[in-house]
């Protein structure tokens, strides 16, 4: 097993299979920036071997994560200069001024480091339990497959919690259609694992105690496929995705994310780029719980 801080990385099968796993179960696996640093070192890792057909990619502890982490200990050492910041926080936009920093800095490691998950020569699969918030949709998303336990929840909660117009890699409406992707984005509403398979966004359902079982049975059957096979059955849907707009979708709507978090930094005198309770936001600390989008409620009951 390769030597990571923040994931494990797990060959299975003399190597044919390899499994990820975010490994920050204290934090419920939100996602500071040495998580996605070594997310992507791992990926590419398991890219770079010709032996690896599949990846899966799972989550430590009781979910598989929560989202962007907002401000743990962790991250913020990561962020304070210092002994213990991050190499990340002195590059790719890091000492620019005003938006340029910002935006640069999540296009390299929201955004862009995403989309290039999604395009790994290798077939990928997320194995989603607990809860997926947020930006814990994006790393699922990025997968060829999802892979659910039966009892797991999905919610995007930026918009009611943080005045955002979602996360930066907005796939929203191509995985869930366009007027369900606007209902949970403006009530940061919740759909079970049942209603994401209904929906295509997840391909296999499985009681929570035989998830990572049957998760990996199932990479074992694609990793019977010739390599070369898988590779061309992933890019043919892939590019077909983006000649219908996925890939400028994408694009436009980061600068769109962008816009938004400018928006509020100029708002706000200690130029916070998210919405705060004087702009009609709840405390994202203290925000109502989640609650499941029901179809005959303006909101369930909690």
């Amino acid at each position: 097993m390769s030597d990571y801080k923040f994931v494990l990385y797990e060959p299975v099968d003399d190597g044919r299979i390899v499994r990820i796993t975010l490994n920050r179960p204290e934090a419920r696996n939100a996602q500071n920036r040495g998580l996605l640093v070594d997310l992507h070192d791992a990926f590419m890792e398991a890219e770079a071997d010709d032996e690896v057909r599949v990846v899966i990619l799972a989550g430590a502890g009781p979910m598989f994560s929560a989202g962007h982490d907002m401000g743990s200990k962790v991250s913020m050492e990561e962020m304070t200069p210092g002994p213990t910041q991050h190499p990340t926080r002195q590059i790719n936009g890091a000492t620019r001024k005003g938006a340029e920093s910002l935006m640069l800095q999540e296009w390299h490691y929201f955004f862009e480091n995403t989309r290039r998950w999604r395009n790994l020569r290798k077939i990928t699969i997320g194995q989603a339990h607990g809860d997926v918030y947020a930006a814990g949709l994006m790393l699922l998303w990025a997968c060829d497959l999802i892979v659910s336990a039966d009892d797991v929840r999905f919610a995007d909660v930026v918009g009611a919690r943080l005045g955002m117009c979602g996360v930066e890699y907005f796939a929203h409406p191509w995985e869930l259609g366009p007027r369900k992707a606007k209902e949970l984005l403006l009530t940061g509403d919740a759909i079970d694992a049942h209603e994401a398979h209904a929906l295509g966004m997840v391909s296999k359902v499985f009681p929570a105690d035989e998830l990572a079982d049957s998760t990996l049975e199932f990479a074992r059957r694609i990793a019977q496929l010739p390599t070369m096979s898988a590779l061309l059955i992933k890019e043919s849907v892939n590019q077909s995705v983006d000649n219908m707009g996925f890939y400028n979708a994408l694009n436009a709507c980061f600068t769109l994310h962008e816009l938004n978090h400018s928006h509020w930094a100029q708002l706000h005198e200690n130029k916070y780029p998210i919405a705060l309770e004087e702009d009609g936001i709840p405390n994202w600390k203290e925000a109502p719980p989640i609650v499941p989008a029901v179809k005959d409620k303006v909101r369930a009951d909690s």
